[in-house]
């Protein structure tokens, strides 16, 4: 099983950041939470920190975690555990998507999400 992570990106307005994966990567064209993949000896909260500096160019405080999702998209089970956080430092740029959006939970609803997203997804929309 792949320890991954996912952060829920929260702006002054309570919108979430939507990442677009970029056309010819696995899940290309599909909307996700940022993240990656967790290092050995590496907790789940340090991977995210780590993980959206190197994506996105932003330090962040994590507030909550949410439920983890277990997926399987053919290459292996996967394990992703999503966090609720509030950038701390930086403004967010798309080093690995094609295109990054603040969305409202209108806007959020709307998008192609990456299957293992969608849980985490009605998770917030439920709140």
């Amino acid at each position: 099983m792949i320890e991954v992570v996912a952060g829920l990106i929260l702006d002054q307005s309570d919108r979430l950041l939507a990442c677009k994966r970029p056309e010819g990567k696995h899940l290309g064209g599909k909307w996700e939470f940022p993240g990656g993949k967790v290092e050995p000896d590496e907790s789940p909260e340090a991977a995210l920190i780590r993980e959206l500096e190197e994506e996105l160019s932003i330090t962040v405080e994590l507030l909550e975690p949410l439920t983890p999702v277990v997926w399987d998209y053919g290459r292996g089970p996967i394990r992703l555990h999503p966090f609720v956080c509030r950038i701390a430092s930086g403004t967010p740029h798309p080093h690995e998507h094609s295109e990054i959006r603040w969305c409202d939970r209108v806007e959020l609803q709307a998008l192609d999400w990456a299957e293992a997203d969608v849980p985490i997804l009605a998770e917030w929309l439920a709140r």
